[in-house]
Parts: C-alpha cells; sequence; structure tokens
C-alpha cells in the first residue's frame, strides 16, 4: 500500500518539475519581483521628489499663512486679490490647491475654512494641508496665552522611544514593530499563495485525469485513497521544491543584482522650503525655530546614518525574532493547511465532470481562507493578542494564516500546541470527508453533483 502511494507521488513530482514551464517559472519569479521592487521603489520615490504648491488667501487677520511651514513635498505661497481672483489665479497657475482663510475666524473655533483642488482631493493631500493648519493655529493659541517664540521652541519635544522585548523569562531584545509586522505579512501571504495555487493544480489534475478516462486504468490497481494522498503528496513536493528555489534565487538576486541596480543612488541634499510671498517678516520671527528644526533634523540625520550604510541592518533585526518557533511553526502550518485545503481541493476535481461547474463547490472551499487573509493584516495584524486573532488562530480552516501572523510577535506555548492539535484534528476529518467523496466522484460520470448528492456520498458503504 505504501509503494503504491509513494509511486503515485513520485510520479506527479517528476511529471511536473521537468516540464519547461516549471523550469522557465521557478527561474522568471525571482527576476521577476526583483524588477517590480524595484521599479515600485523608483516610482515612490519619484513621487516624494515632487512638490504640491498650495495657495492661501488669508484674510482671518490672524496672520495664518505666515505661519504655515513649507516642507520639500508641500510649499506654500501666498495668494493676492480677493478670493474669486485667487480662484483664478490659482487655475491659471496649475497650482495643486488654494486655501480660504476667511474674515472672522476664530482661534479657539477655527471653522469654515476652506480648501479648494482641481477634481477631488487626495486624502494625502487633505491631510497635509490639515496637519500644518492645526500647528499653525496651536502656535497662535499657545502665543495668545502670553507664551514667546523661543519659549514655544523650547516646549517642543522629540521623544526617541526604544522598543523592547520581554519574555516569560525575563531576558530582553531589541524590538521592531516594522520587521515583525513584516515577518508575519510575508508568512502569510507565502501560505495563502501556496494553498491556493497547488490547491487548484490538485483540482485540475484530477479533473483532467478523470475526462481522459485515465483514472479507470488506475483504480484497477491502486485504492482511491491512496491516489488522492498521492497526488496531494507529490504537487506539495513540487511546490516546496518550488518555493526553496525561489527563495534561494530570490536571495541572490536581492544581495547581488539589487545592489549593483542601485548603486547610483546617492544621498539627497533636502533644500529648504521657499518661503510664501509676502512673509518676509514671519520667516525672519521663525529663524530660531527653523535653525532648531535644521539641527534636530541633522541629529536624526546622524542617528539614523549607520543604519543606512548597510542594507542587511535587517538581519540584524530580525535575529531577534523568535525565529525557531517561527520556523516550526510556518512549517506545521504550511503543510497542515496545504495538506487540509488540497484534500478538499481533489474532492472537488473527483466530484465535477466540467470545470465551470467546479465554482459552486469551490467558493465555500475558498472563504475561510480569504476571510482568514484579510481579516488577518487588517485586524490581527493590529492586535495579534486579541479575542479575533486567539478563535481564528484554533480553526483549523483558518489557523493556518491566522497563527503565521501570530507567531513573530510571540505566542504562549500552550495555545500553538492546542492550535497544531486542533489543525491535526481538522486535517483528519478534512481528509476521511474528501476521500469518501473521491472514492465515489472519481468514477462518476454525466451526473449533475449537487451538495445533496455529496452528502449521500459519504455514507454510501463499501
Amino acid at each position: 500500500m505504501a509503494s503504491k502511494f509513494l509511486l503515485v507521488a513520485q510520479r506527479e513530482y517528476l511529471t511536473r518539475v521537468r516540464k519547461k514551464s516549471f523550469i522557465i517559472l521557478t527561474l522568471a519569479v525571482p527576476l521577476l519581483l526583483a524588477a517590480f521592487g524595484f521599479i515600485i521603489a523608483k516610482v515612490a520615490s519619484s513621487d516624494n521628489d515632487t512638490t504640491d504648491v498650495v495657495e492661501v488667501r488669508d484674510d482671518s487677520g490672524l496672520n495664518v499663512a505666515s505661519r504655515l511651514v513649507s516642507t520639500p513635498q508641500l510649499r506654500f505661497e501666498t495668494a493676492s486679490g480677493t478670493l474669486a481672483e485667487a480662484k483664478k489665479g490659482f487655475q491659471k497657475a496649475k497650482h495643486d490647491g488654494l486655501v480660504y482663510l476667511p474674515a472672522g475666524l476664530d482661534v479657539e473655533k477655527p471653522t469654515g475654512v476652506q480648501f479648494f483642488g482641481k477634481g477631488n482631493i487626495s486624502l494625502k493631500k487633505q491631510l497635509a494641508v490639515e496637519n500644518a493648519l492645526n500647528k499653525a493655529f496651536s502656535e497662535l493659541k499657545m502665543q495668545k496665552s502670553g507664551l514667546t517664540q523661543d519659549q514655544l521652541d523650547r516646549l517642543r519635544s522629540k521623544v526617541d522611544l526604544q522598543a523592547i522585548s520581554l519574555d516569560e523569562s525575563g531576558k530582553e531584545a531589541d524590538s521592531n514593530a516594522l520587521a515583525t509586522s513584516g515577518t508575519a505579512y510575508a508568512l502569510a501571504l507565502a501560505i495563502y499563495l501556496f494553498i491556493f495555487i497547488y490547491g487548484v493544480q490538485i483540482m485540475r489534475g484530477v479533473g483532467e485525469e478523470k475526462s481522459s478516462r485515465i483514472m479507470e486504468v488506475m483504480l484497477s490497481s491502486v485504492k482511491p485513497f491512496d491516489l488522492m494522498m498521492g497526488k496531494i503528496v507529490g504537487i506539495a513536493a513540487v511546490g516546496l521544491t518550488q518555493f526553496l528555489l525561489w527563495g534561494v534565487l530570490s536571495f541572490g538576486v536581492s544581495s547581488v543584482v539589487m545592489p549593483m541596480l542601485m548603486h547610483d543612488d546617492k544621498p539627497k541634499t533636502e533644500v529648504a522650503a521657499t518661503p510664501a510671498p509676502g512673509a518676509a517678516k514671519a520667516a525672519a520671527d521663525d529663524e530660531p525655530r527653523s535653525a532648531a528644526a535644521a539641527f534636530d533634523k541633522g541629529m536624526d540625520a546622524q542617528k539614523q546614518q549607520p543604519m543606512m550604510t548597510g542594507r542587511f541592518k535587517v538581519f540584524e533585526v530580525l535575529a531577534n525574532l523568535p525565529l525557531g518557533t517561527i520556523l516550526f511553526g510556518f512549517i506545521i502550518y504550511f503543510l497542515g493547511g496545504y495538506l487540509l485545503y488540497g484534500a478538499l481541493f481533489g474532492a472537488v476535481g473527483a466530484a465535477v465532470d466540467d470545470q465551470t461547474d467546479t465554482q459552486q463547490f469551490m467558493f465555500p472551499i475558498t472563504m475561510p481562507l480569504i476571510l482568514s487573509y484579510i481579516v488577518g493584516v487588517s485586524v490581527i495584524l493590529r492586535n495579534p493578542d486579541g479575542p479575533v486573532a486567539f478563535w481564528m488562530s484554533m480553526f483549523p480552516l483558518t489557523s493556518p494564516i491566522a497563527m503565521v501572523i501570530r507567531l513573530p510577535f510571540g505566542v504562549p506555548m500552550w495555545q500553538l500546541g492546542l492550535s497544531i492539535f486542533l489543525l491535526i484534528l481538522g486535517f483528519i476529518g478534512t481528509v476521511w470527508v474528501a476521500a469518501r467523496i473521491y472514492r465515489v466522484g472519481i468514477l462518476m460520470y454525466g451526473k449533475k453533483v449537487t451538495y445533496k448528492e455529496l452528502g449521500k456520498w459519504m455514507f454510501y458503504k463499501g
């Protein structure tokens, strides 16, 4: 029995890895990912280099326009004339926005401020303008209370928060939320894609062999259960081989090719934003503040300099994560999730004759997988110890993604053990259900299958 099972798995593995499409895809994917990453980085960098120009028409009498601090990404300029004239001038100049501060504006409750833009204003631009206005009105409020500009500058504080992870034994280690979240997201995405890509391959492979009547010959010497598990394990071995090669090639590309592509990047010199016309006095008043800001920025640049000198700094951060638990858990949920869903995909492929009929059965199977991924990156990633994270990491159909998201943040061993135990039970139950459907459906032709019919197949004897 075991030898037949291994023969089926070997056949599935060798048939697929010898295809030209497998070799081409394995070699091309890391290069394509590196190219896409390079393009996205360049596009993001060029987007940050652009400066939005926003005109300000200030009728408030509070001289708010002179207090709006420009940045390399957002520059404020004073608009002259009436509001109507300012609108015409804004459209002719093809600037990015116009802020209007009406007369009689109250410092305590500044309502009625308008922001005009061409078409629908982007959220990023609106938030940047709101942030600048909030800072300006905050300073006006503090000055109204009797504080001088020098006192305002000294009141500003910037806390350099160092995150430290403390385990149950009291051991301390540096923590980096960005690296932890990035690792969790990458692990979840890998499992999600693996289950989808290779689960569908199982379904299509079974369907093709069923339609060509090869199954009738194979079942004369191999039991349906051995045949189903052989296909699942064989295709899993193909996926693991491909993922392993992708990992090695991606590491080589990121270590060799990407530094060669990025070698021409030079440190960018930040140019001071151009002050708004007619605001020379305000600029002079704000000189101490600008100098202090420049000093703080220079100190921040010096602090970040060691981090920017090497691209492998990320490995030092990742070393502080519970790598042993992450690796162990990832392998368990990687294989457990695939085997669980692979059995269901195989059952669907055996139950239907036409591939178009698979859609009605695919939805209930893939819904928990899709739901766990969406909830995982939107809810669990933000609160990995919450009730949603706990219960989804216990339910076998959602635990492969939900638990791997939690692993980099640290999971109590009893929760990890319970989740793995429930995953194993879920896998056994799923394989039992899939095998009952598979043994009947694999030789069923020309009959429209319904959920009621599938229920009957599960309890057929023999």
